[in-house]
């Protein structure tokens, strides 16, 4: 060890006489002699050599690495940041759209234009009749204008009357262009010019105008005003019901000055409390390199609207068309900044979208942090220095057989000791004392094993008879739970059909009676006594019904083999008329399944049940769709072929599925439960009733949202062969 350490430094030195620096055979002589005179020199020099070469090459690799990791670090941040800032804006751009195509094609705008139609085409407005329901459309989707013009471009939602301004036409350029289908009403992003915006919103005029604030680092121009307006604009071509164009109807949300807009997009990336250290986020919408609306403060309390962003972003962003994602100073500070190009619908690149935070408190947390690092360093090598000094004698003999004991040990000799040193200070107490906690540890390690054995057996037993017993009691609860309803329902059930069936009793021998009195004189009202005849029938079968859901058991149907694709659309016949009314499409999915065992009456009322509650989900029309699919015993909802189940379907999975506004989770938790509805006109019996004939047969009823987009999805699962429940209560 000592030569081997002899070489070592020796090599190191003559690495620094390589360098030839003055005075370096003369350091390398005294250094030499220094570590040859003691083993404790020998001890220091080991331990100082690394602490002096090593750990600072270490401080300044990890200060590197850690300053580019951060640096990573906080531009992966500001890019998720931009990516949901991008999101919001395209949204905002949608719902310009999807509002301009909903006004376009309501009902009531193509009936107005319409009637100007057939009464009076060449009448130039209808503004009478028209203009409320845009002012009321406009104020809905929260549109700065909505306006429309007839296919010439003159306005039809302003009087005759009305000022030059309400009524100045549509800009050229904002018109379709002659022989094509027509623009559809897609938000995009436009640049107009001040008299372009006047003449689509003259409201807006005085909203446009910004002043230019100079700006250091800037590019240079003589502009003092931007007068131009960034728009959210949708333009479409309204058709009638023929497909003819009838009109132009023009939707937009103007950006310049939209502090609303720009707040709700700077809560939506930085809400309250998502960074850390104080800092601040910020966004900005740019047309070209000018702020538009942003919420940068230039003061205290005035927002930096008419600012500049600086040379370098605008070259990167609107002269290449590249996202910047780093470090720039904002207005009077540096931030950790994202910049990405807004293009209008030509792909001109108009304008910026901007999101950052304030860099200042990450940057003095990274200071701290690599000062705290290198104070660290610099104790550790103090400490080391002064343990190497103090320590260096009699601690090679003792450490080592104690660290070969310990070698062995692990090795797996457990009798391995230490032994008599022959040293009495600490290090030979610390040898006795290792080889007493090898002999304790080796009675603890026997004792521990033996332990360990028995517990694990016993954990294993009492696990297994914890979860019997919880199984146990689950299945119990649950059947307590229903006989406890059933029994309710059965006794309210009997009350009520004791007190219906004594006056039924008296009306039905009434009428009897009045038959055999009055014979003949009875014609005239004989319809009027049939029509009582059967209402009569009418109470007496809603009795014997409420009877059968609370005694299920007592009036099981007939079993027989269905096909369950027959049986759907046999419903369907029933409940067609209903489903035209309420403008519900119906779609089809019934591939061959296998048969399955109910009762064809109770299936029916189960399955109209269901159509009935979907198309009551949907009171505006929508879709309906009936599938069926196999029901595999291993997983119900399987979709996959036959070949991919080692065991042949257990029956017929039928599916309802709408697409109504779905289900809420605490009306998916009480579904099923009876008097549960969400309906004011409703009794919450139907699913209860429908649930329990289905499990009569043995089979199960299930509710869920779909996951393809809104409305929810009943399913009934049905068995080939009944395993009905006759005996269950």
């Amino acid at each position: 060890m000592e030569s081997g350490l002899k070489r070592r430094l020796g090599s190191w030195l003559n690495g620094l006489n390589g360098l030839r620096l003055p005075g370096t055979l003369h350091l390398h002589a005294r250094a030499t002699a220094w570590v040859s005179q003691s083993v404790r020199n020998k001890l220091l020099a080991m331990a100082l050599g690394p602490l002096v070469v090593v750990f600072p090459l270490l401080v300044v690799a990890l200060t590197l690495w850690g300053n580019a990791t951060y640096d990573r670090l906080l531009i992966t941040k500001v890019r998720s940041d931009l990516a949901v800032a991008h999101g919001y804006f395209d949204r905002v751009l949608n719902d310009v759209g999807l509002g301009t195509q909903a006004v376009g094609g309501s009902h009531r705008l193509l009936s107005t234009l319409a009637d100007r139609a057939k009464s009076n085409p060449a009448a130039p407005a209808l503004s009478a009749s028209i203009a409320p329901l845009l002012t009321a459309e406009k104020t809905r989707l929260g549109l700065d204008f909505l306006r429309l013009y007839s296919l010439a471009g003159q306005p039809l939602d302003v009087a005759t009357s009305a000022t030059a301004r309400l009524r100045a036409p549509l800009p050229p350029r904002l018109q379709p262009r002659p022989g094509t289908p027509g623009q559809q009403a897609k938000g995009q992003l436009v640049l107009l010019q001040a008299a372009e915006l006047a003449a689509l919103a003259p409201q807006l005029a005085g909203h446009i105008s910004i002043p230019l604030i100079p700006t250091a680092n800037a590019s240079p121009t003589t502009r003092t005003r931007e007068d131009r307006a960034m728009v959210a604009l949708s333009v479409m071509t309204v058709r009638n019901l023929q497909g003819a164009p009838v009109a132009i109807l023009t939707a937009g949300v103007l950006l310049n000055q939209n502090l609303d807009f720009i707040d709700h997009i700077n809560r939506a990336v930085y809400p309250e409390g998502s960074l850390p250290f104080g800092s601040e986020g910020t966004a900005t919408l740019f047309l070209e390199d000018v702020r538009i609306t942003t919420n940068v403060r230039l003061f205290q309390d005035q927002r930096a609207v008419g600012t500049r962003v600086s040379q370098a972003v605008r070259d990167t962003v609107l002269g290449r068309g590249e996202t910047w994602l780093d470090r720039a100073f904002v207005v009077n500070d540096w931030y950790m900044s994202a910049y990405q190009p807004l293009l209008d619908a030509q792909d001109q690149r108009i304008g910026m979208l901007y999101v950052g935070y304030l860099e200042r408190p990450f940057r003095w947390v990274r200071i701290t942090l690599l000062g705290m690092m290198g104070l660290i360093f610099l104790v550790v090598m103090a400490l080391a220095s002064v343990l190497s000094v103090r320590w260096a004698r009699s601690i090679f003999q003792p450490v080592e057989r104690m660290n070969q004991t310990m070698q062995r040990v692990e090795e797996g000799d457990a009798r391995a000791r230490v032994g008599p040193l022959p040293v009495r200070d600490e290090l030979g107490a610390l040898a006795n004392h290792l080889d007493q906690l090898l002999d304790v540890v080796a009675d603890k390690t026997a004792a521990l094993q033996l332990w360990g054995q028995e517990l694990d057996k016993r954990v294993t037993e009492r696990t297994a008879e914890l979860a019997a017993s919880h199984e146990s009691l689950r299945v119990a609860q649950q059947q307590l739970v229903k006989s406890e309803k059933l029994a309710v329902m059965g006794q309210l059930a009997a009350s009520v059909a004791h007190e219906i069936n004594n006056p039924i009793a008296v009306m039905q021998g009434n009428l009897d009676l009045m038959r055999e009195t009055l014979g003949p004189a009875l014609m005239p009202v004989r319809s009027e006594m049939k029509l009582l005849d059967q209402q009569v029938e009418r109470i007496r079968l809603i009795v014997q019904q409420l009877l059968q859901h609370a005694r299920p058991t007592d009036y099981a149907g007939y079993v027989e083999t269905i096909d369950a694709s027959t049986a759907l659309q046999d419903c369907l016949v029933l409940v067609n008329h209903r489903l035209a009314s309420g403008r519900i499409r119906v779609e089809l999915d019934l591939p061959a399944c296998p048969p399955v065992s109910i009762n064809r009456q109770e299936l029916q009322q189960v399955m109209i049940n269901l159509l009935i509650n979907a198309a009551n989900a949907m009171p505006d029309g929508g879709t309906l769709t009936l599938r069926t699919r196999p029901w595999w015993p291993t997983t119900p909802e399987a979709t996959t072929p036959a070949a991919s189940h080692p065991a042949a379907p257990r029956g017929t999975v039928i599916e309802v599925l709408d697409t109504g506004s779905g289900l809420s989770k605490e009306t998916l938790g009480r579904l099923f439960q009876p008097f549960s509805t969400t309906r004011p006109d409703g009794n919450g019996l139907g699913l209860w009733i429908s649930l329990s004939l289905v499990e009569r047969y043995g089979g199960e009823m299930g509710a869920r949202n779909r996951t393809d987009g809104p409305g929810a999805v009943f399913s009934v699962r049905l068995p080939s062969e009944a395993q009905a429940s006759m005996s269950k209560p």
